[in-house]
């Protein structure tokens, strides 16, 4: 019996020599911004003062547009995200779309700050820097939610709202990211600090995936190098742990303007029956589901899902 404990001691410490050695030699430093302008900053991105902070923010199309539509990406993600929308919306209409504070090459808020309510008042002094009025808010998953909150929120600088998979309930996933589970994890996060294979990413974009087939070499560089971006990392935990779903949920109702919902229904991190929870309660709203995408359809289909964006507009 005593060799049989000591044998299986001796496969316990071998596994965890093991472990330790892999984390060890994915443990990865933070990239100052300045590293990553040149690649993930090029023309048109500029870096706007918003309350104290640098944010990379992209503004395309025609400047004469009375309702430009602004673009707000979700968790891990950046405003690349949106290029394929881009691509289409900007030939007639003003785009404008830009890292949230804690992603890309944004980064960590100088107070530290990620509550719902802060993320929707950036939002509004994005449109206060700019001069604008009034726009069509569209957002995915934390963007999504961020959105609607705007919209609740400051219902006068909301004309239309058009929400990807959105987030904001508080929701029963089906799948979680593993990088999302290690990010909100505060033991894991001490253990595991400065640890990023690039496979972790991976695994954690292909998840969000209708296909995962579709998330090429460079879409994965790309997520993880702007997770990379200095301060993100902390930022993301905070981002968790404040960010919280629910709070403004009973106030979904109020919401007035004009509401597409757009969702994969193979959305595993946000169900599509959230999707229907927002058309019931919104009551000017229309949902279309895409049954063969995922948590981030804007990205996995821009074409197919940017049509319908086009028809909506067209038709309020």
């Amino acid at each position: 019996m005593f060799r049989v404990f000591k044998y299986a001691l001796y496969v316990v410490l071998v596994l965890i020599v093991v472990l330790a050695g892999y984390i060890s030699i994915n443990k990865v430093p933070d990239i100052p911004v300045a590293q990553l302008k040149d690649k993930w900053a090029p023309a048109p991105s500029q870096f706007v003062d918003i309350n104290g902070l640098q944010v990379h923010l992209r503004d395309e199309g025609p400047k004469d547009d009375t309702q430009p539509i602004l673009l707000i990406h979700g968790t891990g993600a950046s405003l690349h995200t949106w290029d394929g929308w881009v691509e289409t919306l900007k030939v007639s209409r003003r785009v404008i779309r830009f890292d949230l504070p804690a992603f890309g090459l944004t980064g960590p808020e100088p107070t530290n700050n990620y509550k719902i309510e802060h993320y929707a008042k950036v939002v509004v002094s994005v449109l206060d820097k700019l001069n604008i009025q009034q726009a069509v808010v569209a957002g995915n998953s934390l963007g999504g939610y961020i959105s609607w909150a705007t919209a609740v929120l400051y219902p006068e600088r909301v004309a239309k709202l058009v929400l990807v998979d959105a987030s904001g309930y508080p929701y029963d996933a089906k799948s979680i990211p593993i990088g999302f589970k290690l990010s909100s994890n505060p033991l894991m996060g001490s253990v595991l600090k400065g640890f990023l294979p690039m496979s972790l990413v991976a695994r954690s974009v292909r998840n969000v995936y209708g296909n995962p087939e579709l998330v090429t070499d460079d879409l994965v560089e790309r997520y993880y190098e702007l997770t990379l971006r200095e301060g993100n990392r902390q930022a993301l935990k905070q981002r968790f742990i404040q960010t919280l779903p629910g709070p403004l949920a009973a106030k979904v109702p109020s919401i007035q303007v004009p509401t597409l919902l757009i969702w994969g229904e193979k959305d595993l991190l946000i169900p599509v029956k959230f999707g229907e929870r927002f058309d019931q309660e919104i009551p000017n709203s229309e949902l279309i589901v895409f049954k063969e995408l995922g948590h981030v359809p804007h990205e996995e289909d821009p074409k197919s899902t940017v049509k319908v964006v086009q028809d909506f507009l067209a038709a309020h």
